[in-house]
């Protein structure tokens, strides 16, 4: 549900940036001769000229939309260009993206704090700057303004059309605006700074919304596109939300939106104002009550987090009509290609940013087709993320296998046939900074553990890997594996400790008891009764055997 937050001022500047059909954008990068021409990205899955990802504003224009596969975009504009994303592992592949949307964020973070909300989006807080800036040089005194700025769209400006340039510098160097109008004024001038930048830079368009919060800096943004940007004035907020249908709104386009329809006849968030705080709380709780009546009056407390990095890494695919999964089998073919990509993304994420996640997810959508119960949603379950591609698969299995017995109102083994699955992801979250002397599991990992060299031993019935460290599972190694990080780093010395020793002691404890940063080996709290009982001889079967149980006894439900 969403959580009521105070707006701790209305003088904040946030801005959130946009990029303008992005996915196009870095295809003509890499394409120049595209630059000018109806483009769009279309997926790998060629059926009909393939799905539109990515419809280009050229393109657009001659009527051309994402609902459209390609051949119906030919149709529509014979002169098209349509381009693959690229492909890997039998998936989408994102990594060009990505990487591109990094190097925007890299730039957008020089002026204020920065959250990266997806590849193409990201909010600023640039409170700090635009004081600073009002402070410096008085906007009234100021004797140009770049073109870029004189462009924005100013929310509640009444505009003649003859000279609205002029306007709008008028309002930005108003000697009579109050201060939280100035503030707004800066901010505009950074973002639009900002934005050529990101031009100059990477050769990206991008459009803004600048705001007193979040939620009203999101909805300005894509008002005006492309390569423009939209400032929104404490005066203009009522007329901006009050015809906004309530689905439309963040948050509110699932069921607490259909509620608002059904219940109370909402469907706009004018409706909305109707309903005093007191009666949405009687009727949503005292939070979301709150929550509701401050949305529908533009209060946001929401933070930016600044944060530069993804919270969570994850990786899927859909299987559609009937190329639905129907076997624990197939499920387990396309596992093992989501958790190699996604065990790559998180090495990347170790080596680059000393970053270790916490929790493996398993998610999927499936159906049943001799059940009445179809629309039972299928169980998200999760389990402490051990790393290594290897034990992400293994673990993954077991979590998949746990959903589906539940799935199917059985907890015996399940029975391939009668259901299938139509959406399938892997996703690492609970990302934190790795305790000091993760160096030498990098370097340990480096060699040890990368999907293509064990692929033999997963199909093995992903028999448990006993070769590497794991921020949430440390196994039985020799002294002799130790790893030499240089001069002034720490060895990481695994403990000798069983298997299912470890996984208890993990589930009650974090991860930074995990993964030592000391010269001593890792406590796990066992007493040494325990640890000459499990002397790890026990044989692979049984070893198995508990690893599923243990999987299963401390996987969560979403």
């Amino acid at each position: 549900m969403p959580v009521a937050r105070p707006e701790t001022s209305d003088s904040r500047i946030i801005a959130h940036v946009d990029m303008d059909c992005f996915y196009v954008q870095v295809e003509q990068r890499k394409q120049p001769h595209l630059k000018g021409q109806p483009t769009a990205v279309v997926q790998y899955n060629s059926w009909k000229g393939g799905g539109l990802i990515a419809v280009g504003y050229e393109a657009r224009k001659d009527g051309v939309k994402r609902s459209m596969r390609g051949d119906e975009a030919k149709k529509v504009c014979p002169q098209i260009h349509l381009v693959q994303v690229p492909v890997a592992r039998g998936k989408a592949d994102l990594t060009i993206y990505r990487n591109a949307g990094s190097e925007v964020v890299s730039i957008l973070a020089r002026k204020g704090r920065c959250e990266r909300a997806s590849i193409d989006e990201v909010y600023l807080d640039l409170t700090d700057a635009a004081e600073t800036m009002l402070k410096e040089t008085p906007l009234e005194t100021l004797e140009s303004i770049d073109e870029e700025v004189l462009k924005s769209h100013v929310l509640g400006l009444s505009l003649n059309g003859n000279d609205d340039r002029e306007t709008v510098r008028e309002w930005l160097t108003r000697r009579d605006a109050d201060h939280r109008d100035k503030l707004l004024a800066c901010g505009a001038i950074i973002v639009a700074e900002l934005r050529l930048q990101v031009l100059r830079e990477t050769e990206f368009t991008c459009s803004a919304g600048v705001a007193h919060n979040k939620m009203l800096a999101k909805l300005a943004s894509g008002m005006n596109k492309p390569a423009q940007q939209t400032i929104v004035t404490l005066a203009s907020v009522k007329g901006l939300l009050e015809p906004l249908p309530i689905k439309k709104m963040k948050q509110l386009g699932g069921k607490l939106g259909s509620s608002l329809q059904t219940d109370l006849g909402v469907n706009t968030v004018g409706d909305l104002l109707q309903f005093s705080e007191q009666k949405l709380q009687d009727i949503y709780g005292a939070n979301t009550g709150t929550w509701l009546w401050n949305t529908a009056r533009g209060i946001s407390g929401d933070e930016v987090e600044g944060r530069l990095l993804p919270k969570s890494h994850g990786s899927g695919k859909t299987f559609p009509g009937v190329q639905a999964l129907k076997s624990v089998a197939a499920v387990e073919k396309w596992l093992k290609e989501l958790c190699e990509e996604l065990s790559e993304r998180l090495q990347l994420d170790l080596e680059t940013n000393k970053r270790v996640a916490h929790t493996l997810t398993l998610h999927a959508n499936a159906y049943k087709s001799t059940d009445t119960d179809s629309l039972k949603k299928f169980p998200s379950k999760s389990c402490p993320l051990r790393y290594g591609a290897g034990k992400v698969l293994e673990d993954s299995v077991n979590l998949f296998q746990a959903a589906l017995r539940e799935f199917l109102g059985s907890y015996t083994n399940p029975v391939d046939g009668g259901w299938g699955v139509t959406n399938l992801s892997v996703s690492a979250s609970k990302i934190v900074a790795a305790p000091s002397g993760t160096c030498s599991i990098t370097r340990y990992f480096h060699g040890q553990d990368r999907f293509h060299a064990s692929s033999e031993q997963s199909d093995k019935k992903f028999a448990p890997e006993s070769d590497n460290l794991s921020p949430s599972r440390t196994e039985s190694h020799s002294a002799s594996h130790q790893t030499d990080c240089g001069e002034g780093q720490t060895q990481i010395t695994p403990d000798t400790s069983s298997l299912d020793q470890y996984e208890t002691a993990c589930k009650d404890e974090a991860i930074e008891s995990c993964l030592t940063s000391t010269h001593h080996e890792p406590q796990l709290r066992l007493s040494e009764k325990e640890r000459n009982n499990n002397d790890g001889k026990r044989s692979y079967e049984q070893k198995r055997k508990a690893t599923q149980e243990k999987v299963s006894s401390f996987c969560w439900d979403f």
